[in-house]
């Protein structure tokens, strides 16, 4: 019977090579974009323990070997992130951080290559005059969790580094940050596996629907075929083994080039910075399990998508022949669509404590929702056709309606994959959008981005005096449009610091006071978690400290605000020069820019599912369409020697696949904007807000596709209605 399957599949004319050829592509599809995922979950891994060895102040100290003194901090260029690390062993046996062959000495440092690269091209004003020393060497790809890492690791005095509060460690660290307690640099692999996962589910479905459908290209000739196998004696048992041939052979085929597909699109993978950075392409990296999992795994699931497709032909042998209209389906699919929104209604008012909790709360909620969706696509599109059919005033409205209430499972089933795309995307557009309104990175022509702050926190040493200040060498940056110090409020009821309204009314950007008020409380950086809404009309509370005394107070802050790009980075080399302890200054904007890239990156990813699950249901549909044509030619052609013309089945094919697809589009849009609301008002107490129109346009560009698509095959009808196919079939 193998053998016999397999003569079908190579010899069976051109419907079988393009049935095989088409799901050769979609498992092909499926392949690749497993593995990409499954080797962007290990790249993530990768990458996270390459992090590892800067958290090595949290070290455990073993008490064996010579201390090495140990600072860490950020520092920031142009909005991109430094990791700055200082050390000074005390000791020959002191250890050594990876990527670089010994301790830098005190006035020497090494560098990351896009560091090195940017200390080259960039104004040693605004950047090189900030690393005391010279470069002696580049750190090494062990020690950096990604090509574009800017990092460096500078050899420094033991007095320096105790003046600036370094730790004292005996080891590097090397445990994952994500088994990590008290780290602070490194990546959430759960939280990432957990968005991956979700990418994985999204990208597959489309291509398993894909596969399903391919699958049942000309299903009616060949459910005859396997009928006629049954009349003749096969067993049912014979039959699955003869459909399992070709799907498996189509299935083999797809895998390899799937493999091939995967290997040469890695480097591009490779570029795509999910985790705010890029990868190595090495990176992204496949383990012996997990070849084997998805070598074997997806020829498995296509076998079980051509099974589920062409499960018809073993009821009996005549069963192809003696077709009845499909029961219509029941209101209960609408259930789980309703459990989901229940359960992240439930949770207004009510959010979980933990983050585990949360997970598990809005993720299931978010699953029910899907399945819901999927389940009760075919009674949707059952309620839209009847619709359709009461209202026809025209044959071809009429046929369709009535085609689709008959058989409403086959009409979703060429659009339920975009039901997934359109969902996932609504959601994260829904979410991303409204949450960078409330909490994301302000503008950059904005206060909360042009001004440079100094804080100066009391657990990191005293304060400067007025004359350790460089206001005088700040003023004479061009660009510079103030210097302002902030003092410390001894009021321990109000914002930290302090100004005199004198003052900030010469500032004029930050704020004002209200009549008669002479000295208000501020936040140190001048603006604080009002970043996003910040304006000059703005009303500070006032401080109970008279202005004389001001300048008495500690000093909490120094901020300064620029009108370019260039002076701001001067402005940053000047303070970490003349003020190096505790944390180096930077913006509002630059504090936010962590999150706020993060978020943007998910967003990049939703646009990756809509992206890549459009073209895939959009191959569907055509394939579907295709399939539906080749399998009602006989009775389209009788209908066209009966007088009906060709123009009015044309709109019987557009409407049986337009109302479906419209109807997928529009209950999954909805309930992706419903669910994010929801979530939204649950977890954050947030209003979802509209989202850009980028989402609109990809929405409105990815049903006009579908649209062309359907279109694209209305002209085969004229060639398999002919008077000649009633009379050969």
């Amino acid at each position: 019977m193998i053998r016999f399957g397999l003569r079908l599949s190579l010899a069976g004319g051109r419907e079988a090579a393009t049935r095989l050829i088409i799901i050769a592509a979609a498992v092909t599809l499926g392949v690749g974009m497993l593995m990409a995922t499954v080797a962007g979950m290990n790249a993530v891994d990768t990458q996270n323990q390459r992090y590892a060895w800067l958290n090595t102040a949290v070290a455990p100290d073993t008490g064996a070997g010579d201390p090495l003194l140990w600072s860490l901090r950020e520092d920031y260029y142009h909005g991109g992130s430094i990791g700055r690390v200082e050390v000074a062993g005390l000791g020959p046996g002191a250890p050594v951080p990876p990527g670089i062959p010994r301790l830098p000495a005190p006035g020497e440092f090494y560098v990351s290559p896009a560091l090195a690269e940017l200390l080259r091209t960039a104004p040693a004003a605004e950047l090189g005059d900030r690393f005391p020393g010279h470069e002696v060497g580049v750190i090494g790809r062990d020690a950096l969790p990604s090509p574009d890492s800017l990092l460096i690791v500078i050899g420094r005095t033991p007095a320096d580094l105790e003046q600036l509060g370094a730790k004292r460690v005996t080891q590097i660290m090397t445990t994952d940050p994500s088994d990590c307690k008290g780290c602070v640099v490194g990546i959430n692999r759960d939280s990432m596996t957990l968005v991956l996962s979700v990418v994985a589910v999204a990208l597959l479905f489309p291509v398993l629907m894909f596969i399903g459908t391919a699958t049942r290209l000309a299903a009616t000739r060949r459910e005859q075929r396997f009928a006629a196998l049954r009349l003749i004696g096969a067993t049912p048992r014979q039959i699955s083994l003869i459909s399992a041939v070709e799907s498996t052979l189509a299935a083999a085929i797809g895998t390899v080039a799937g493999f091939a597909l995967f290997f040469a699109l890695r480097p591009g993978i490779a570029t795509i910075p999910f985790t705010r950075d890029p990868f190595y392409p090495a990176d992204l990296s496949l383990s012996m399990a997990d070849t084997l999992v998805v070598a074997l795994g997806i020829p498995a699931g296509a076998v079980v998508a051509a099974w589920l497709a062409l499960r018809r032909v073993q009821i009996s042998p005549l069963g192809v022949s003696r077709r009845v209209t499909p029961k219509p389906p029941r209101a209960w699919r609408l259930i789980p669509l309703a459990a989901g929104l229940a359960e992240l209604t439930y949770f207004i008012g009510r959010r979980p404590d933990t983050s585990n909790q949360q997970i598990v709360a809005y993720l299931s909620g978010f699953v029910l929702i899907l399945i819901g969706l999927v389940l009760a696509g075919p009674w949707l599109t059952m309620a839209g056709a009847r619709v359709l059919a009461g209202r026809a005033s025209r044959p071809a409205t009429l046929i369709a309606g009535r085609r689709l209430a008959d058989d409403p499972r086959a009409g979703f089933r060429s659009v339920s994959g975009l039901i997934v795309a359109l969902f996932v995307t609504s959601v994260a557009s829904g979410v991303i959008t409204t949450y960078v309104a409330n909490r994301g990175e302000p503008r950059t022509d904005s206060v909360a981005a042009t001004s440079l702050a100094k804080l100066f926190y009391s657990e990191e040493g005293p304060a400067p005096t007025a004359d350790q200040i460089p206001a005088a060498e700040l003023g004479a940056i061009p660009g510079v449009r103030s210097v302002t110090i902030v003092h410390e409020n001894p009021d321990q009821d109000g914002w930290p610091g302090v100004i005199t309204c004198a003052e900030l009314q010469r500032l004029a950007v930050f704020g004002t006071c209200a009549p008669g008020v002479q000295v208000v409380a501020v936040f140190p950086d001048l603006i604080g978690p009002r970043a996003f809404s910040l304006n000059s009309s703005i009303e500070w509370e006032a401080a109970p400290v008279a202005p004389a005394d001001v300048d008495k107070q500690p000093i909490a802050s120094v901020v300064v605000d620029t009108t370019s790009r260039s002076a701001f980075e001067r402005a940053r080399t000047v303070l970490i020069k003349a003020l190096p302890q505790g944390r180096f200054p930077a913006s509002v904007g630059e504090w936010e820019a962590n999150s706020a890239q993060l978020i943007v990156q998910f967003q990049q990813l939703a646009n990756v599912i809509m992206l890549c699950s459009l073209p895939i249901a959009g191959c569907s549909l055509a394939v579907s369409v295709a399939s539906g044509l080749s399998d009602r030619k006989r009775p389209f052609s009788m209908l066209r020697l009966t007088g009906v013309q060709l123009r009015t089945l044309r709109r019987v094919v557009a409407l049986e696949t337009v109302v479906p697809l419209l109807v997928a589009a529009a209950v999954a849009i909805g309930m992706g904007f419903l669910a994010a609301h929801l979530f939204l008002r649950a977890q954050l107490d947030y209003t979802l807000l509209p989202p850009s129109a980028s989402f609109y346009l990809l929405v409105v560009g990815g049903i006009a596709v579908s649209l062309a698509i359907i279109a694209s095959t209305l002209p085969l009808l004229r060639r398999i209605t002919g008077p000649e196919t009633a009379r050969n079939e």
